[in-house]
């Protein structure tokens, strides 16, 4: 079994909600601080992982195909990434004793497959059973956004992919998934509303990580 001996710290919300942004932000702190951190994403984070995610993604940049992937052929893509990201990033890092930002990981799969596509949640549960073993993230960030605001922010970005072209109600319905998430693992996510373009949020994420590091460093003494 893996003895775990890191901190693993996963960003999770919709587009839009400043997910992205924000696990930058505290990346670049703790790098300040001279602590071993690394900054990873998901569907990706390693080159074989990032393949899938291309394959994910290239099915939705052309609308006028006639055939799509199936969800549940979609949620297995999406699955087969994470596997390969724990095996050669996620487990060597914890193993090095570093701390782990992630942005997004297994609770985007309930809120976007399980709860917005309506994907049997007992497959999803099954494949991670096999797959993650004895990884799971330690503090979780929400960000929760208002849904005008979040797609105000996605039409501004230059460069958009499948992530920000879905339909206003399938936000609504994913972040209420999210917050559901939040509320049914309050020792794990913080709910960190970031509607406002203010280093608000910022802070509120970083006491709660120090926080959290100052009773992870602790129990590893």
């Amino acid at each position: 079994m893996l003895k775990k001996k890191s901190l693993f710290i996963t960003f999770e919300g919709i587009e839009g909600s400043g997910k992205s942004y924000q696990s930058l932000k505290l990346y670049k702190s703790i790098k300040k601080k001279n602590i071993s951190v690394i900054l990873t994403r998901e569907p990706g984070g390693t080159p074989s992982a990032e393949k899938i995610r291309k394959v994910i993604l290239d099915d939705y940049f052309h609308p006028d195909s006639k055939e799509k992937f199936d969800k549940y052929t979609d949620t297995l893509l999406y699955l087969a990434s994470r596997n390969e990201h724990i095996v050669n990033k996620i487990k060597p890092a914890i193993s090095e004793r570093k701390i782990i930002i992630c942005d997004r990981f297994t609770d985007s799969t309930l809120a976007y497959q399980v709860y917005g596509k309506e994907v049997n949640k007992n497959l999803v549960d099954s494949v991670h059973k096999y797959i993650l073993g004895s990884v799971k993230p330690d503090l979780t960030f929400v960000l929760k956004a208002n849904i005008s605001t979040a797609l105000y922010r996605l039409k501004k970005r230059i460069n958009k992919n499948r992530y920000d072209k879905f339909s206003k109600n399938f936000y609504i319905k994913v972040q209420n998934a999210f917050i559901k998430i939040a509320k049914n693992n309050k020792k794990r996510c913080v709910i960190v509303d970031t509607s406002k373009d203010t280093t608000d949020a910022e802070k509120i994420i970083f006491k709660k990580f120090i926080e959290k590091l100052s009773k992870w460093m602790i129990k590893n003494q």
